[in-house]
């Protein structure tokens, strides 16, 4: 009964999130100038560029499989492989939709710094792996059937647009209330404050590893990582399972050896371990 109930309050707080905060993007989706980001990416001043990266990485909610057609777009539409690896980072990691959520739950302060050190990271590997001389590595790719997501301002497009994320999205929000409520109602505190608590440092790098494979959504941790926290679990872990099993999901993996040779796809990985490693110290020293 304890479970039913702690199911249902989280899947109805995060559903009138999910429904609201999606139907509002949607609406905004046709003031986006797409072209003219583009246009922007492909300019000499690459700091400027790379901020604008981030920026269409907010701006363009995709999960890390879907983010590759526009990474072979913006490649084709030859933008910089320094600013390309920068939304390839980014873009998984800071949705819109899932960040309000995150900050609702888990609290602005929390949200604020992980969208600020995901946003830096992502620039400095984009950057260094452009330097490391990565760009060798990337296949020549044509790619069919894709285009820019910049559709006219109407409602009937916003309420397609929010049905299709629930399709797409909404059970994996649902599967992480499941997990959580689990969680909740069967996992011990004081097991979780015991193993996972804050002096035992050294379960960040092992939960920036253990994310990739296991493939949970960023919309499937946010729940997940309420519960765990709540029952004692160090902010420094689970944000480097958060941030890992978003930016690099095996499914993602596999696309990107279609259009990244496997030095690069390597590189890849070990990245966003990095950036999930990095980022869960800086959560546990904060």
């Amino acid at each position: 009964m304890d479970f039913l109930k702690s199911f249902l309050g989280i899947a109805a707080e995060l559903t009138f999130l999910f429904i609201i905060i999606s139907f509002a993007i949607s609406l905004l989706q046709g003031y986006i100038p797409y072209e003219k980001i583009e246009r922007k990416l492909t300019g000499g001043n690459r700091f400027l560029a790379s901020i604008i990266a981030i920026v269409f990485a907010f701006i363009t909610p995709f999960c890390s499989c879907s983010t590759i057609p526009v990474v072979v777009n913006m490649l084709k539409n030859k933008i910089p492989f320094s600013i390309t690896m920068v939304f390839l980072f980014a873009s998984p990691v800071l949705d819109p939709t899932i960040l309000t959520i995150m900050g609702v739950v888990m609290g602005w302060k929390v949200t604020a710094l992980y969208t600020l050190i995901t946003s830096m990271l992502s620039i400095v590997i984009g950057f260094s792996l452009d330097k490391l001389g990565f760009e060798r590595h990337v296949k020549n790719v044509v790619m069919k059937g894709y285009e820019q997501p910049n559709r006219k301002f109407n409602w009937r497009y916003a309420v397609s647009e929010t049905l299709s994320l629930m399709k797409n999205v909404y059970p994996y929000l649902l599967f992480g209330a499941f997990i959580g409520a689990a969680i909740h109602g069967l996992v011990p505190t004081h097991f979780i404050a015991e193993w996972f608590g804050h002096d035992q440092w050294w379960l960040i790098p092992i939960a920036a590893i253990i994310g990739i494979p296991l493939y949970i959504r960023l919309s499937s941790m946010i729940p997940i990582s309420q519960i765990l926290i709540a029952k004692g679990m160090a902010l420094g872990p689970v944000m480097a399972l958060m941030i890992s099993s978003a930016g690099a999901s095996l499914p993602e993996v596999v696309l990107l050896k279609s259009i990244f040779r496997k030095q690069l796809v390597i590189a890849f990985v070990l990245s966003v371990i990095t950036m999930s490693t990095v980022s869960g110290f800086v959560f546990f020293f904060v």
